[in-house]
């Protein structure tokens, strides 16, 4: 579902593959072969702006919400955010992950290729560097020698082609 805010309305690129339960309210941009699945809600409302760049990945029940004129939420290419997280004006950098049920928030930078595990905490302003593995509350390193290469910065790349199986049943 789309839903304009304050004459604001989504803009989904036509390669893109949102889910009809996810919901988009506002200044959302949402780029080429993005996926956003099941139950995803994402907000840019009160003036701020939510961008997902090519292949971002959203996945089931994630909260993604900008709130303030000057606030952000930027899904850089091939970003993957997890089931269940949350992600609150915020830059996830591209081939990043952000695990199942983590949160990730205002004024935080994941670089590319990082990795928050699940459940971690994220706090405001925190910035994870490239090739880093963080978790806890609060987010703490837990390796900092990840592998460019490793399956799971295609985690995005994997639900690009895998969302084109999924078909519409009526009930």
């Amino acid at each position: 579902m789309q839903r304009s805010f304050h004459d604001q309305e989504p803009t989904v690129a036509d390669s893109a593959s949102v889910d009809p339960t996810a919901v988009l309210v506002g200044n959302v941009t949402v780029g080429e072969e993005a996926t956003i699945l099941p139950g995803a809600v994402i907000r840019g409302d009160g003036g701020g702006e939510v961008v997902l760049d090519a292949r971002a990945n959203v996945q089931d029940n994630v909260t993604i919400h900008a709130d303030a004129p000057d606030q952000q939420v930027h899904l850089e290419e091939n970003a993957a955010v997890g089931h269940n997280a949350i992600v609150h004006n915020a830059t996830v950098g591209e081939h990043s992950l952000v695990g199942m049920n983590a949160t990730v928030l205002d004024d935080a930078m994941l670089e590319p290729y990082s990795v928050v595990g699940a459940n971690g905490l994220v706090t405001e302003g925190q910035r994870v560097e490239s090739e880093t593995l963080v978790g806890g509350t609060p987010a703490e390193v837990l390796r900092d020698d990840l592998d460019r290469d490793a399956t799971l910065f295609e985690t995005a790349a994997h639900y690009t082609t895998r969302v084109e199986g999924f078909d519409s049943v009526d009930s």
